[in-house]
């Protein structure tokens, strides 16, 4: 008798233990489950976010699309492009036709240094004469000028409506970029590269394939 208690005592905790076991064995299945799907997680995040170019990769200078749809003549807009801004101004028929009035005054009206792409070296620096693009940055010392217009140009440029005038040592351009004589600034505003999607679309960072 005393072998079966015995017996029947021993088996009790065995039957009282699987369960637990079984739980156990439910949990590590289920644990396995989970962070092999972080894994896989992990794993696509990376991919999907390499289909578009990371803030690192714009700021090495991935191109930049920006629409231009809403920008009013004599606007001007600015973008951030390999961590510089790029201004886009929609330039008006008298903002145009003024150009060569002033081209006397100016270093380098003809765009002859080579600081631009070759559709720039223009009068108008640009591949559409209605839009102007330009690094905002004066080729002085770094500075961002401002853009004056509606007259407020001729208190530094006599006879000159609109254009760009650099607060730190006095640099002044005109609406096409050209930088005038006599100022700290030796070159033109630096167009950047650019290409036109359409009428409304513009790239910078990247020009048209011939």
């Amino acid at each position: 008798m005393s072998n079966v208690s015995v017996d029947a005592n021993q088996s009790a905790p065995a039957k009282q233990d699987q369960p637990d076991n079984n739980n156990r064995r439910k949990f590590l299945t289920v644990a396995t489950s989970v962070i092999g799907g972080v894994g896989a997680i992990g794993a696509a995040v990376p991919f999907i976010g390499s289909w578009n170019p990371s803030a690192k990769a714009k700021a090495a200078g991935a191109d930049v699309e920006v629409d231009i749809s809403a920008v009013e003549p004599g606007q001007l807009i600015r973008v951030m492009w390999r961590s510089k801004p790029v201004w886009i101004v929609r330039r008006t028929p008298e903002i145009l036709a003024a150009l060569d009035k002033h081209e006397d005054q100016l270093r380098d009206p003809n765009s002859e240094m080579e600081q631009q792409p070759t559709f720039a070296q223009n009068r108008h620096r640009s591949l559409k004469d209605e839009y102007l693009i330009l690094v905002g940055i004066c080729t002085h010392l770094g500075c961002s000028p401002q853009h004056l217009k509606n007259g407020a140009m001729e208190e530094y440029a006599e006879g000159v409506t609109d254009g760009f005038f650099c607060p730190c040592h006095g640099s002044k351009f005109d609406m096409a970029g050209r930088v005038f004589q006599n100022v700290p600034a030796p070159l033109n505003l630096v167009v950047p590269p650019y290409q036109f999607v359409d009428d409304t679309t513009v790239i910078i960072g990247s020009e048209a394939e011939a």
